[in-house]
């Protein structure tokens, strides 16, 4: 019998990513979203920076992960193939499951307690792109999806964040890449 090799991290990237297109999710919304919650705090920022974040947010196998199995249970239950009352419950996006949530934050939990509270918020005031998937637009069901781009947005909005501080603390641009490289790992 061989042993199985493991899937490659950048095919689950890839998937990840165009799983996210796909469902209309573009980065640039997820981008807006770490402006908005950034910008206060930084005259400076541009959207490029957030932009950057968010890239290397979903450079990470927790995020890539938790969009793969999230939106797999939001395209089952479009196609009605999940069993009852999950089918149910999933379809609705019935307001006390919460492992739709519990998926997402389990993501957020490896860029602090920043990204924790600002999932929160993100959570319960919906802005942007979080607040047209959770209007479920047409037939699509986006139980997870909306909370996954709060995890996202959440994370780079942390990460930029830390950032931002490394730089006025002046440390050297090997240091942030190395304090950056770091946080990816997982």
């Amino acid at each position: 019998m061989s042993k199985k090799q493991p899937v490659h991290c950048h095919v689950v990237e890839s998937a990840a990513r165009t799983l996210l297109k796909e469902r209309g999710v573009e980065l640039e919304a997820i981008a807006q979203i770490v402006f908005d919650m950034q910008s206060e705090y930084n005259e400076s920022l541009s959207m490029k920076e957030c932009l950057e974040s968010v890239d290397a947010v979903l450079e990470k196998r927790e995020i890539q992960h938790a969009i793969l199995v999230g939106i797999e249970l939001d395209k089952l239950a479009e196609q009605k193939k999940l069993s009852e009352p999950l089918q149910s419950i999933v379809e609705t996006d019935e307001g006390l499951f919460g492992v739709d949530e519990t998926i997402a934050i389990g993501s957020v939990f490896g860029y602090g307690s920043i990204a924790v509270t600002t999932f929160g918020y993100l959570d319960k005031q919906k802005v942007g792109i979080i607040k047209h998937l959770d209007s479920k637009p047409g037939d699509r069901v986006h139980t997870f999806l909306d909370d996954l781009v709060c995890s996202i947005a959440a994370n780079a909005s942390s990460r930029l964040a830390h950032r931002i501080r490394d730089r006025e603390e002046d440390l050297r641009e090997e240091e942030i890449k190395h304090r950056d490289e770091e946080e990816r790992i997982g």
